[in-house]
Order: structure tokens, then sequence, then C-alpha cells
């Protein structure tokens, strides 16, 4: 049988980028797996799943910025909703809603400057993200 999947929750900004890689960390140790990977995914369409250096806060309004100038917000959006929430849809297909990380001696086999973020382009929102563990 295999580990269940782990759900946390999270509060946004409009426009955010959160940090979730300790969050994830913890449950990979308290998994004991060793050997395997653990995948992590939104089921929400105006928000995506970032693997980006943590190092500077700059690179992430930068990301923030490219993916404005890439999908501005328009009001002659076909989407039903507001521009802002149309613009979020099709960042979040962009971006990605899923990132998946092997592990190796128990831990994330991530860089000293990786981390996992969750990126709200729309908000501010309560948002939740799930984690599963899979031993391989």
């Amino acid at each position: 049988m295999g580990r269940p999947m782990v759900v946390r929750n999270l509060q946004t900004k409009k426009d955010d980028i959160v940090n979730i890689t300790p969050e994830i960390k913890a449950i990979v140790a308290e998994s004991g797996v060793q050997e395997g990977i653990v995948v992590v995914h939104i089921s929400h369409t105006t928000a995506a799943l970032l693997c980006t250096s943590h190092w500077d806060v700059k690179g992430h309004i930068e990301i923030m910025q490219e993916l404005d100038r890439l999908v501005p917000t328009r009001v002659n959006m076909l989407h039903q909703d507001s521009p802002s929430d149309a613009s979020g849809h099709v960042k979040s297909a962009i971006v990605g809603v899923s990132v998946t990380v092997p592990i190796s001696g128990g831990e994330m086999v991530l860089s000293h400057s990786q981390g996992i973020f969750f990126a709200e382009f729309d908000g501010p929102r309560h948002r939740s993200y799930d984690v599963k563990v899979i031993d391989c």
C-alpha cells in the first residue's frame, strides 16, 4: 500500500510567489523514503508551481514581470471572468501545475539554490497544494 497524499494550505497575496520548499522537505523526511520521487501538484487554474532559485527575490519579481509581458492583463480577452483572472489562466497553462523532484538518500535532489514555489497569478486567495511521496 502506498503512502497517503498530503495536502497543505496557504494564503496568497495578489501576484505572489511563495516558497513551499521547507514544507515539502519536511513531508519527504517524515515519509522515510530514501530513494524515490516527490510530486507536488495544485488543483488551481490561476496559479502554478515553479522550481527556481531562492537566493534573490528580485528573480521572482522578474519572473512575474516577464509573464505579465508575455500575457498582459487586457479587457478584450474572451474569458468570462475579470481580465486579471483570464490572464491568470493563461499563465497557469504556460508555467504548469506540477513539479516532480527525485529523492536520493532521503532528500530531494535540488541544487543549493533551487526551491519549489507556489506562484499566484490572481489572488489574494486561500490555496492548497498536494504532495505525494513515492518509493522507487
